[in-house]
């Protein structure tokens, strides 16, 4: 194993202190780790994620404004604890509330729930909205449900830049939910990625092997194959994406008058020809940009053959597995509030735009 490293146990926090370095317009609090905005107007919704190291920048790297207030960073890829949240919440909470933006791993979701518990139990106006939008599994080692990926990212965009505009936490929720439910993804690796405490990779390949359907935690895939050109695994990827039935599940939201989770059935529409989206493709931490405008080109060919039209894009390493080789594309259906809250300036130091 190579890694830029010292001692194992303390990773994450160097990597942290070296932000902090690079970024004092940030407040990076070592003890619990999280990564709030130094600068957050009163009277705004407050929009928190987190999640296992090891995808970033993806969520600390999306701290700033029109993105996320907070982040709370775990272990890599180990979620992060209710304290981390809780604290997190509090240091950024300017009297309008707090949205949680959850991944769906179930550490993740049980440590989120308990953050939202103790918030509410300190007065603090908080919901949990739920993001599961990968197409490749129904249940995994890590969910029950659809893991959370790719559409993460473009939900923190769009609501982060909601809540600079003012929308109040209901409606924040409301939008969050209402991308999550546009949003369908897919990855798929060339090598696995090797966790710094494991020392090993995650799971074997073979020179002319490839696993399509992977999660962003080293996680295989729901499948193996011989490797392909790349038009040919864009095309089974997009299609999957595009085909991926009418999808419903029950998630748990918290009622805040009282205090009491509650049961809410979604059923996500499938795509239609005549749809507009936004298209992202991501790569998993070592697929070179060059070759993400290669998955693009294909994706836009597939998109355009379908009748679905890419109207804005974003390409680029955003939610990464280590050093993984591969790609994820997200397509999002896009309608007037999501793209005006896309086009929203951002500054943070992953993603600037606007």
């Amino acid at each position: 194993m190579k890694k830029l490293i010292n001692a194992v146990e303390n990773v994450v926090r160097e990597q942290l202190q070296g932000m902090a370095a690079a970024h004092p317009e940030l407040r990076v609090n070592i003890d619990p780790h999280f990564v709030c905005r130094k600068e957050i107007p009163q009277g705004k919704v407050a929009i928190v994620s987190g999640g296992g190291s090891g995808h970033e920048p993806m969520h600390g790297g999306f701290v700033g404004h029109g993105m996320l207030d907070g982040a709370c960073p775990g272990e890599v890829f180990t979620s992060p604890t209710p304290d981390q949240m809780y604290e997190c919440a509090k240091a950024v909470d300017r009297g309008a509330g707090v949205l949680f933006i959850v991944k769906n791993y179930t550490g993740d979701v049980m440590n989120f729930e308990t953050a939202a518990e103790l918030c509410h139990a300190d007065g603090l106006k908080v919901q949990n909205i739920l993001i599961d939008d990968d197409v490749a599994v129904k249940d995994s080692l890590y969910t029950a449900g659809r893991r959370g990926v790719g559409t993460t990212v473009l939900a923190e965009k769009i609501v982060g830049a909601a809540a600079e505009a003012g929308y109040d936490l209901d409606k924040c929720a409301d939008l969050c939910r209402k991308v999550n439910q546009y949003g369908r993804s897919m990855g798929m690796a060339l090598t696995p990625c090797t966790v710094p405490a494991a020392g090993k990779p995650t799971f074997e390949l073979a020179e002319n092997e490839i696993e399509i359907g992977i999660g962003i935690h080293g996680e295989p895939g729901t499948r193996r194959a011989a490797m392909k050109p790349v038009d040919e695994l864009v095309q089974i990827m997009a299609t999957a994406i595009i085909d991926d039935p009418a999808y419903t599940r029950t998630v748990r939201e918290l009622d805040r008058a009282s205090g009491q989770w509650v049961d809410k059935t979604l059923t996500d529409a499938p795509f239609a020809k005549g749809d507009k989206v936004i298209a992202f493709v991501n790569s998993m931490g070592g697929t070179p940009v060059s070759e993400l405008y290669a998955v693009y080109r294909k994706l836009a060919e597939v998109c355009a053959a379908r009748g679905i039209s890419i109207v804005r894009n974003l390409i680029g390493p955003y939610i990464t597995s280590l050093e993984m080789q591969g790609f994820s594309i997200t397509l999002l259906k896009a309608d007037d509030e999501i793209l005006k809250f896309w086009d929203a300036k951002s500054i943070t130091p992953g993603l600037r735009m606007g």
